[in-house]
């Protein structure tokens, strides 16, 4: 599936539907879906984007989920039996997460403290430091475990599985996203997937 600057460009401000189910124990918050997420309505959907590779590497799926078509009920499916859910800090899809505003986030912050505090997963990880500090007013925020609670859930900020954060990769990620997974007990210790 291929889609034109034009076809992309008609899924502006829409939404993508959070994938969550019963016994959520690691829920993943992305910045706000991108225009490929809008148009096949699945979070982190951009060929490229290294998410589920990462997801996969680090042991919390027992497969790379291939999302650029839109996910198949069997991988909703997947995640949910692993206890994963995926939203957004921002629901709306925008072609750049620099279109979001300081007010925006902010504002998206508050709602997912209160999602969390009615999903009540065990952990919390945020995928994107730059829109945390902003969101979260945590300007000196550094990647790993956050101090703080959200929603009575323990909090981590992750690096964004995004292409345009060049200098992670699928090993990186893979680290990095084993973390909040291990605290939310969803995988045992021992190595990354290399």
């Amino acid at each position: 599936m291929a889609f034109t600057r034009t076809e992309l460009l008609r899924y502006q401000n829409t939404e993508v539907p959070d994938l969550l189910g019963p016994g959520l124990r690691l829920l993943f918050v992305g910045i706000n879906p991108g225009l490929w997420s809008a148009a096949t309505g699945t979070h982190f959907a951009r060929p490229g984007n290294r998410f589920y590779p990462a997801l996969a590497a680090a042991g919390i799926t027992d497969r790379i989920i291939r999302a650029g078509e839109g996910m198949t009920e069997d991988d909703r499916s997947h995640l949910i039996s692993r206890a994963v859910g995926i939203t957004n800090v921002v629901s709306r899809a925008s072609a750049r997460a620099d279109e979001l505003d300081r007010e925006e986030l902010q504002e998206g912050a508050l709602r997912l403290a209160d999602k969390v505090a009615m999903l009540g997963p065990r952990v919390v990880a945020m995928a994107g430091i730059t829109a945390y500090r902003v969101g979260f007013g945590r300007p000196k925020a550094q990647l790993g475990r956050q101090p703080e609670t959200i929603g009575g859930a323990e909090l981590w900020a992750v690096p964004n599985p995004s292409g345009l954060n060049a200098h992670q990769t699928v090993a990186t990620l893979a680290a990095a996203y084993r973390e909040p997974a291990l605290a939310a007990g969803l995988v045992p210790a021992g190595n990354v997937d290399r």
